[in-house]
């Protein structure tokens, strides 16, 4: 049996872990509750993401964390031009044709960005990755708290958002009924791509929060969107809190799978609680029945 020390660095450590998870699964879910459609892009856009903040690192010499000045307003800016300009127009209105759209803008910017890094693994020389902080007898990550504090504010700024802003309150009134938003003189596609491109800026925070403590390839974000189906499914479809809590849970589970299953098997328990929401609770723990 772990010294309860132990037990506790665990638990801390998958919160923290569990709240960057969260931050990538909140941009699915946003998507999702308004366009009401799974971006099978979310993957290749978090890898595009990470790229850009190891290139604003290595050629720029910005911290990964100042890196963040730049890089949310260009995937904000890049969603957007893609909703609008790209995944909207091909489409043509029908959700089907939205799901194979983003499918095939997935393999297009993977294989776009195997044919520029090649295949080789990126990481960043970073002093902060291997910094801890003190809290009694407990060590805890030092990016890994950075990156809790900041997922949770950026959840925050995202509530107030969608709650206290004309743009926010336009949102949620297209993810309810499309048709009475447009009637109401609401310009739906411009939602769509606002949606769309703040789904993106929670990538492009998320990258910056990984970057420190991870590595890039072309294939890192598909790793991430696995697990952050998991977090949206034990949440709830388009539930901004549920995308919050699932994301704290699945952490503190994957991290006490990986301390008593060892690191190779740490993803386990994260399945295993995919398929028993599947199976008790289909609609997540914030989800509601259509």
């Amino acid at each position: 049996m772990y010294a309860p020390q132990i037990l506790i660095e665990a638990a801390l450590n998958g919160l923290m872990t569990g709240a960057v998870y969260a931050l990538i699964a909140l941009g699915l879910t946003l998507v999702y509750g308004v366009l009401h459609i799974i971006n099978f892009a979310h993957g290749a856009l978090l890898t595009c993401a990470m790229f850009a903040v190891w290139g604003a690192s290595a050629w720029l010499r910005l911290d990964p964390y100042a890196a963040m000045l730049a890089v949310v307003p260009l995937m904000f800016g890049a969603g957007y031009a893609l909703q609008r300009c790209v995944i909207g127009p091909a489409s043509g209105g029908s959700d089907n044709n939205i799901l194979l759209v983003t499918l095939g803008l997935s393999i297009v910017l993977e294989n776009g960005l195997l044919a520029i890094f090649r295949s080789d693994t990126r990481t960043l020389d970073s002093d902060a990755a291997l910094q801890v902080v003190e809290v009694g007898p407990l060590l805890l990550s030092t990016p890994r708290l950075i990156g809790f504090a900041t997922a949770l504010a950026v959840t925050g700024l995202l509530w107030l958002l969608l709650e206290r802003t004309d743009t926010g309150r336009a949102i949620r009134a297209v993810a309810r009924e499309k048709l009475g938003a447009r009637l109401v003189g609401i310009d739906v596609d411009h939602v769509y791509a606002v949606t769309f491109g703040l789904g993106c800026a929670c990538l492009a925070v998320a990258a910056c929060l990984l970057m420190p403590t991870f590595y890039v390839n072309p294939r890192s974000g598909a790793a991430f969107v696995l697990v952050a189906f998991t977090i949206v499914v034990l949440g709830g479809m388009g539930s901004i809190a549920g995308a919050l809590v699932g994301g704290l849970v699945v952490g503190v589970v994957e991290s006490f799978s990986g301390l008593f299953l060892g690191d190779s098997l740490g993803q386990i328990g994260i399945f295993l609680i995919f398929i028993l929401v599947l199976l008790v609770r289909p609609t997540g723990l914030f989800g509601v029945r259509g």
